[in-house]
């Protein structure tokens, strides 16, 4: 039975809304305030930022919503609708459509009126009822941005279904949630809360491709088309087979992905998630089968977490080990790189690029540090990496320019920050999580765009060379002339701060 929801504090409605220029501190003290406390605590918990206050407490993401209404769209006869600031929510659209979300995305827009009186959960309601067609969905989801949820608007009121369409709501504010890869996770791992509470009071769907017919390894995160097949590949001489991967495609799947003979933690931050697994019972393998080492210990631990003989764990090592042996030795790659992302398989590119032949100095990760992540931390720290967990922009550009690599393979200011510098670089997410990673298939799939961005080294030299610093510090921008230097100024400037500096200091003694 699940826990009785937390009730919103009434008290809290009678106050005047919190608005997103107000701080992230202001905004936390208000969503407690206002009856958020559990939930809050409870995402402090699964998604620990550093001990220690800072200027970069939190790695800079994009809206952390974004990673649960990335979930929802995907999956079929599922609605999502969003509660936030306008500005908000257009942002979140605007960046579902550009990653290719083919259906409308809901909204309830609200004012200042409507959030403090409660109205604005009396629009919920309503909008949830409207769209609540049994013909069309199987769930709706509703997802409070920053403003609602410091507000307290309470969406754990919201009836569990309304017309057999299932209603779950989630708070997934930018100050409650350090990161969108996260988010994921709060919407994953409460929709795996109510189908294990489905398939624990009765029989439920079956998968759309049929029940399995041997023991699955369900696969925790996303990943490229290819790798779960590879992994289906790796696994077949045990006796087991891939299961659904979650986040899954539609309700049904979760099912399936609950009756697994364990799960496999290729992505180290579901922890909300891996509750709902190890609520059902299911064994839990961290890591991935990457590279020669990876796939060996990954297969044995496999093995050993479904009861599975040794001949047959060795059977599969027999098959597939010396194909990836011989898959990286045809693709090498030389050259230092630095890795950095926030998608939460830097670690297992990291190795994959090291056992490639590559030097590997710095890999830098938005996520947290989990159980799930501490194999492919061991082998990397063992071969001199450095592993920054809630790696910050700050982090990632110094290790690019510390160690000055051939390659810089990170999120989008990286890669600026680099090229800027004449160095190299890939996005992450684009052009290098969009390849397989797992098993033979994932041995040499980095070698050819990897070489070929460190061969272009020169081109950027040539580059640099011709335009010099035209468009950089003072010049940049556009200009119906040279530039003038003018110094004065700038003195003129620093002078002045410096005056109101020492004013304030001899405010404050007073």
């Amino acid at each position: 039975m699940s826990a009785v929801p937390q009730v919103p504090n009434p008290a809290a409605l009678e106050a005047d809304g919190v608005g997103c220029h107000s701080g992230k501190d202001a905004m936390l003290a208000a969503a407690k305030t206002a009856g958020k406390s559990d939930v809050l605590k409870q995402y402090a918990t699964d998604y620990p930022l550093p001990e220690g206050a800072g200027p970069h407490d939190q790695p800079q993401s994009m809206c952390p919503a974004f990673g649960s209404l990335r979930v929802g769209l995907r999956m079929r006869r599922t609605h999502t609708i969003l509660s936030g600031s306008a500005c908000c929510v257009y942002g979140l659209t605007f960046t579902s459509h550009f990653y290719g979300a083919r259906r409308s995305v809901g909204y309830v827009p609200f004012n200042s009126e409507s959030l403090v009186t409660g109205k604005l959960f009396e629009d919920i309601r309503d909008n949830v009822y409207k769209q609540a067609d049994p013909a069309l969905y199987d769930t709706i989801v509703i997802i409070n941005l920053c403003v609602p949820t410091a507000s307290g608007v309470p969406l754990q009121l919201l009836p569990s279904q309304i017309n057999g369409v299932r209603i779950i709501g989630i708070d997934v504010p930018g100050f409650g949630v350090p990161t969108h890869a996260e988010a994921k996770d709060v919407l994953a791992g409460a929709m795996l809360k109510v189908a294990r509470a489905e398939a624990e009071a009765g029989p439920v769907a079956a998968p759309r491709t049929g029940i399995a017919t041997k023991p699955t390894i369900t696969l925790l995160g996303e990943m490229f088309p290819a790798d779960p097949v590879g992994i289906g590949m790796l696994l077949e001489p045990m006796g087991l087979a891939a299961g659904p991967v979650v986040p899954t495609r539609e309700w049904r799947e979760l099912y399936a992905a609950l009756d697994c003979a364990a799960v496999a933690a290729i992505h180290p931050f579901y922890t909300a998630s891996v509750r709902e697994f190890v609520a059902a019972g299911r064994k839990i393998v961290a890591s991935a089968p990457v590279g020669y080492d990876g796939t060996e210990a990954w297969l044995q631990a496999i093995g050993e977490a479904t009861n599975v003989p040794q001949a047959l764990i060795d059977a599969s090592k027999n098959k597939w080990l010396p194909a990836i042996k011989a898959a990286l030795a045809r693709t090498p790659i030389k050259g230092r790189v630095t890795v950095s992302g926030y998608e939460g398989s830097e670690l297992l590119v990291a190795r994959l690029l090291i056992e490639s032949g590559a030097d590997v100095p710095y890999v830098g990760t938005a996520c947290p540090k989990t159980p799930w992540s501490a194999p492919d931390l061991a082998w990397l720290q063992a071969r001199g990496v450095h592993v920054q967990y809630r790696a910050s922009l700050e982090q990632d550009i110094q290790a690019v320019r510390e160690f000055k690599p051939d390659l810089a393979i990170g999120t989008t200011p990286v890669v600026q920050a680099a090229k800027e510098a004449a160095i190299p670089s890939l996005y992450f997410t684009n052009l290098i999580s969009a390849r397989p990673l797992m098993g033979p298939m994932g041995a040499g799939s980095l070698a050819q765009v990897i070489n070929a961005a460190i061969g272009n080294r020169e081109r950027f030299n040539k580059m640099r060379e011709f335009f010099g610093d035209v468009g950089s510090g003072d010049r940049a921008g556009v200009w119906e002339g040279k530039p003038v230097e003018r110094p004065e100024f700038r003195a003129e400037t620093k002078r002045q701060v410096i005056k109101m500096l020492k004013k304030r200091k001899a405010e404050e003694m007073i």
